[in-house]
């Protein structure tokens, strides 16, 4: 039976690995496209939500949440590409408690999210600033999107928006960016009170995991 279970796995994981690289070969190529453009985010989005469908690839028991004593809105951040290094798209499958939420931050590269199982809703803003002072941002709410499945969600570098899971089960969303969280030492969060800058790696990112 443990032999079974562990040939099971292993075919999994394989199947998996040619599901991810595929998707991202397509991915490559699509981002080339210039000029790049939301009609461009959009067509990778869709090949990501392709994979999305194959729902089986990527169960909870691959890619546990967070355990509950770990507290309300947990996260782990599963990168399924860790042998792509820091100079090309990277995947992540983040697994996050109801509870979580973040202070609205940009990317400072390309990004969508799509959803496997579970449910987060993304707040938009737009900046009411000029911009003219690094430490302070002034934002107004545009829009808000609860990503599941059926419905992404994708932004542009400067793009802003804060996540907040919503329901009463752990997501299963791919996050998708044109390079690795961990080198994007630019990016900043702003505190909607105060509308103080800061830099959201420095502050608010935490380490991701590689997943077979």
């Amino acid at each position: 039976m443990t032999t079974t279970h562990n040939t099971s796995g292993t075919a999994l994981a394989a199947q998996r690995r040619v599901a991810v690289e595929q998707a991202l070969a397509d991915i490559r190529g699509i981002a080339s496209v210039q000029p790049f453009d939301r009609a461009v985010l959009a067509r990778i989005t869709a090949r990501l939500e392709q994979l999305a469908s194959h729902g089986g690839l990527f169960t909870r028991a691959d890619f546990p949440p967070p355990a509950a004593s770990e507290g309300v809105g947990a996260a782990t951040r599963y990168r399924l590409n860790p042998g792509d290094g820091d100079d090309d798209v990277a995947l992540y499958l983040n697994s996050i408690n109801p509870g979580k939420t973040s202070i609205p931050h940009n990317h400072t590269t390309w990004a969508t999210i799509v959803a496997v199982e579970g449910q987060e809703e993304n707040r938009i803003y737009r900046r009411t600033d000029d911009g003219s002072d690094p430490a302070v941002a002034r934002l107004e709410l545009e829009r808000e999107v609860t990503v599941q499945p059926g419905t992404s969600i994708a932004f542009l570098p400067d793009d802003l928006h804060s996540i907040h899971v919503v329901g009463d089960r752990p997501t299963l969303h791919f996050h998708l960016y044109g390079r690795p969280l961990e080198t994007l030492s630019q990016r900043i969060g702003v505190n909607l009170e105060t509308g103080a800058v800061v830099n959201y790696n420095a502050t608010q990112l935490k380490p991701s995991k590689a997943a077979a």
